[in-house]
């Protein structure tokens, strides 16, 4: 596969920036009325801060289901996602959760910035999921303000860590791979690939899944012999978004009920950017966000 040096990313990539970036400036200047609180940003998969190849595991999942070069090239810029916050770094505490390699490259990029040099900056190695309990232990304090950024290359997120945040002061933006990873692991005839993903992404049974996505109607031939047809719904990859809504809205009292969609150049749905909060105020906002985009 060819690629284009520093040509990863492409218009979605800005666009889902753009939106995170936007609320990012509205969230700090609520929070900034609100003294009470310490306010924690936490990005659970940070990057290097460089335009890179992707990790061993990212590279396995582009082999097996054969992305294109643009939806190869989708993942790789979003690494850059957290130098949108170099204009406003005033939340009290930063925690940036990757590989380790990845960290030291963007520990070395961050603090170069002229305007972190008195800022909490954590750089914390390791699995996301791992790292997102503790922060949903720390939450249970009651004293901090959290603002979460799950940015995945695929479904790595499990649903127990997202489920440990619930009852917490969070405002949570995860992008779901609906059309580019997840519809593809819903076989056109039932058959769930990577089984044991799906039901850790979604918090739900193999039954449940199936349930979800699939249709079985039994049929007879000319001999009287009965068949079991399984095919799968219409219009799978906006189901897995509404499912997904759903199951956020177990966890927190508010979600974005259209979510921000990025397409690739062909219109075809790749990603869903959503939101989840517990505060009213903070949906309008988040919403309000992406009808503009």
């Amino acid at each position: 596969m060819s690629r284009k040096k520093n040509g990863w990313g492409g218009p979605w990539t800005e666009k889902k920036l753009d939106a995170f970036g936007k609320y990012v400036r509205s969230y700090l200047k609520i929070l900034k009325r609100q003294t009470q609180w310490e306010t924690i940003y936490f990005d659970g998969f940070a990057g290097s801060g460089h335009r890179g190849d992707p990790s061993e595991g990212a590279q396995a999942i582009i082999k097996q289901l054969s992305l294109t070069e643009e939806e190869e090239s989708i993942y790789k810029g979003a690494a850059e996602r957290v130098l949108t916050l170099v204009d406003c770094l005033v939340f009290d505490h930063y925690y940036f959760v990757d590989r380790e390699e990845e960290l030291v490259q963007l520990k070395e990029k961050l603090e170069s910035l002229p305007n972190t040099k008195n800022t909490n900056l954590h750089f914390v190695p390791g699995d996301c999921n791992k790292w997102l309990s503790r922060l949903a232990a720390a939450l249970q304090q009651k004293k901090y303000a959290a603002l979460v950024l799950l940015d995945p290359f695929g479904m790595q997120i499990n649903w127990n860590s997202i489920a440990s945040l619930k009852g917490t002061r969070s405002d949570v933006w995860i992008l779901v791979p609906t059309g580019v990873i997840i519809n593809r692991l819903l076989d056109r005839n039932g058959k769930l690939q990577r089984l044991e993903k799906l039901q850790s992404f979604f918090g739900l049974t193999e039954v449940e899944i199936k349930s979800e996505f699939y249709k079985t109607e039994i049929t007879a031939d000319l001999f009287g012999e009965q068949n079991e047809v399984v095919t799968k719904i219409v219009k799978p990859i906006e189901h897995i978004m509404n499912l997904y809504i759903r199951q956020l809205n177990t966890i927190w009292r508010f979600v974005t009920k259209r979510p921000l969609r990025l397409d690739n150049r062909k219109g075809q749905p790749l990603f869903h950017l959503v939101f989840a909060s517990n505060n009213a105020t903070a949906l309008k906002i988040a919403s309000d966000i992406i009808k503009t985009k």
